[in-house]
């Protein structure tokens, strides 16, 4: 596929470990910087959809319950998606980028998978679509996650950000990108590192949904009446993982030993607990920054858990605010991800990096396919 010169219009979409639903955006962008910023559009899961997704993380391609996850959030895409594009100039979007849905992530193992097939999306939907972002980078050594920093790269310029900063992600996994701005671009070694910090909102959600069936402890107001176990988060912080030198990535269940600390916990000690956790892996892992930052800026849910984003404040010690003090869409920001990653495979950018995922070379990740014709 050949893409007309210069910034194009295209689309992103992005499922998250948090499991809520699917975010669409689009941008314009020319796989380096942005240009603009087009309309979005969220179509949460229903709590039927969310249990298939919840019945089939861990499992991989083949079995039921992957066949069935597959099912439920390519409808959701496409559903979502035609309605994205109806409210766009007919052929103004000159591709889509589709993560799917994460079921199983192991690095140095049976690799990843992502529910949702792009090649039938792009069928459904007459559009080229570019997906499976994760696979190159494993095959070359990489962890495969997180894929987000060549757009917060992009973002940073865009912003006007002219000393180190971070962006971190509070999905249901955490993940931090160090970012020095004064570098030429994503590629070049030092300009970016980026990696997965820990849980996030996983473990608060999953555990709010087993005991009070709510989806999320909203506002943080649960783990607000709560109090820390202190020998829980000690135990946390001294897991293996945190000494590991970056890049690194997680499974949305990693960490069983956490979940199981905070099992006889009453549900508000053990929801401040999760969220105490959640702060002090992102303490931990600025600790890896090859320059102090002046600032961090959060996208994801957990940047409007007021209690979460006081914790890694204080972990810190430098301003922590959600991306929309610079004019950003926190909601939006992943998707928009995958819109310019999918223009990067077209023009045969790479998507990682070594210091974004480990790979022992930049690599372009992604696989293109387009509608049958006619």
């Amino acid at each position: 596929m050949r893409l007309k010169a210069g910034p194009v219009r295209a689309m992103g979409a992005m499922s998250g470990t948090s499991l809520d639903g699917v975010d669409a955006a689009v941008i314009e962008t020319d796989g380096h910087g942005v240009t603009a910023f087009g309309p979005s559009a969220y179509r949460p899961y229903s709590l039927a959809e969310r249990s298939v997704l919840r019945r089939a993380l861990g499992h991989w391609s083949g079995s039921a319950e992957a066949e069935a996850a597959a099912r439920v959030v390519e409808d959701a895409h496409a559903e979502l998606l035609a309605g994205l594009l109806a409210n766009v100039e007919a052929g103004d979007v000159a591709l889509i980028g589709v993560h799917g849905q994460t079921l199983a992530h192991e690095p140095g193992g049976r690799g990843t998978h992502q529910a949702g097939s792009g090649a039938r999306l792009a069928e459904r939907l007459g559009r080229t679509v570019v997906w499976d972002f994760r696979t190159a980078d494993m095959q070359m050594g990489g962890q495969g996650a997180p894929l987000a920093p060549a757009w917060h790269f992009a973002l940073a310029r865009f912003i006007g950000a002219d000393s180190p900063l971070a962006f971190l992600n509070l999905g249901g996994v955490g993940n931090l990108t160090w970012i020095d701005p004064a570098a030429p671009g994503p590629e070049v070694p030092g300009a970016l590192l980026a990696f997965d910090t820990g849980p996030a909102n996983a473990p608060i959600d999953d555990l709010v949904a087993a005991r009070l069936g709510r989806d999320c402890d909203r506002d943080g107001t649960l783990a607000a009446q709560g109090e820390v176990d202190g020998a829980v988060l000690e135990a946390f912080c001294g897991e293996g993982f945190f000494l590991r030198v970056p890049p690194k990535s997680l499974d949305r269940n990693d960490f069983p030993r956490l979940r199981a600390a905070v099992a006889d916990l009453a549900d508000a000690d053990a929801a401040a607990t999760l969220t105490a956790a959640a702060a002090a892996a992102v303490a931990l892992g600025a600790q890896h920054f090859p320059a102090p930052v002046a600032r961090v800026l959060v996208t994801g849910g957990g940047r409007k858990n007021p209690v979460m984003m006081r914790m890694i404040a204080e972990g810190l010690g430098v301003p922590v605010e959600p991306v929309e003090v610079v004019g950003l869409d926190g909601d939006m920001l992943e998707a928009q991800a995958f819109a310019h990653l999918a223009v990067r495979v077209v023009r045969g950018l790479p998507t990682s990096f070594p210091g974004t995922t480990g790979v022992a070379a930049a690599v372009g990740g992604g696989e293109v396919s387009r509608p049958l014709p006619d």
